[in-house]
């Protein structure tokens, strides 16, 4: 049984994640510790013991999913199960980040301060109110990527994540989001809504977030990872270290590949994903990709332990 592990994005947060991990597993405690110094603050309490609005903050949401993500995977470690039982690592969105942090290619607390970064860069480049998103049910990706040109009438709106077979996210300006929010019911969908996000990723006008991470990836040492990663702008895999920083960068202006991704996997012969983190989200989207496949969380010591004895 071949198995790729595969680590949430944005959206899955939530208080206390992490929390029992690092009650249970003293490796798991470590990551959160590393992250917190990495940082020169805790987060670790804003995690477990602060506000769901502070922790949603993009800035504080995306180095606190790694951390979350590789404290389970410590914990899976402590119990006998390696990441390089993996074929394939890869991670939606930020979640790039964490798989890059499990297969070694990046420290914690290098991705920690990286994902702080990026996800400051991202909030700063476009101002509250200016963008959107919103996530289109039951068309295509090419029907959706009709409605955005449609929608577009001068202003930026792009099929930004293409989730699974059925949910594709559209971002932008607000204005053409709206619009597409529309043409989208017009032309059949069976749902169009605005997503509760603070600023518009994966399109272009995430540009100047994507030249703040070019010069701060340029300066961090990425390792080839012990296992493949499929990247989200490739849906395919890759290990040079070069490769992968250039793939970061176009990761914060490019869409998310992620039914592409999953569907690669698959053809290469993955039958079992195993969502390491918070959420279930994307096991949820393996599972409409590809009903053939098995998925497995882990989030909690109980999850640790099921994944080991299996």
């Amino acid at each position: 049984m071949s198995r790729a592990f595969i680590f949430p994005g944005q959206g899955a947060q939530t208080i206390g994640m992490g929390r029992d991990l690092a009650d249970a597993y003293p490796a798991a405690r470590a990551v959160f510790e590393e992250v917190d110094e990495a940082l020169s603050e805790k987060l670790s309490a804003v995690i477990w013991e602060g506000d769901i609005d502070t922790l949603t903050l993009t800035q504080n949401a995306q180095p606190a999913l790694m951390a979350t993500s590789i404290a389970a995977l410590r914990a899976l470690e402590a119990e006998g199960v390696s990441v390089d039982t993996a074929a394939y690592v890869a991670g939606h969105s930020l979640g790039e980040y964490s798989a890059l942090t499990a297969a070694g290619a990046l420290s914690v607390a290098d991705a920690a301060r990286l994902l702080r970064l990026r996800g400051s860069a991202m909030q700063q480049a476009v101002p509250v109110g200016v963008g959107a998103m919103a996530a289109i049910l039951g068309l295509s990706l090419d029907q959706v990527r009709e409605v955005a040109d449609k929608a577009r009438q001068g202003d930026v709106c792009a099929a930004a994540n293409d989730n699974d077979p059925a949910q594709v996210v559209v971002s932008g300006h607000k204005a053409a989001v709206e619009r597409a929010v529309d043409l989208a019911k017009e032309a059949g969908a069976k749902r169009a809504v605005l997503l509760p996000v603070s600023a518009p990723f994966h399109c272009e006008l995430m540009a100047p977030a994507a030249t703040v991470m070019q010069e701060a990836l340029a300066a961090v040492e990425i390792a080839a990872p012990s296992v493949p990663l499929v990247a989200n702008v490739l849906a395919e895999a890759v290990t040079d270290p070069d490769r992968i920083r250039a793939l970061l960068v176009d990761q914060v202006t490019g869409a998310v590949r992620w039914r592409e991704s999953v569907e690669w996997m698959v053809q290469q012969g993955v039958t079992e994903f195993w969502e390491i983190g918070a959420g279930k989200a994307l096991s949820g989207m393996v599972r409409r990709i590809d009903r053939s496949t098995a998925t497995r969380n882990i989030g909690t010591p109980a999850d640790v332990q099921s994944a080991a004895s299996a």
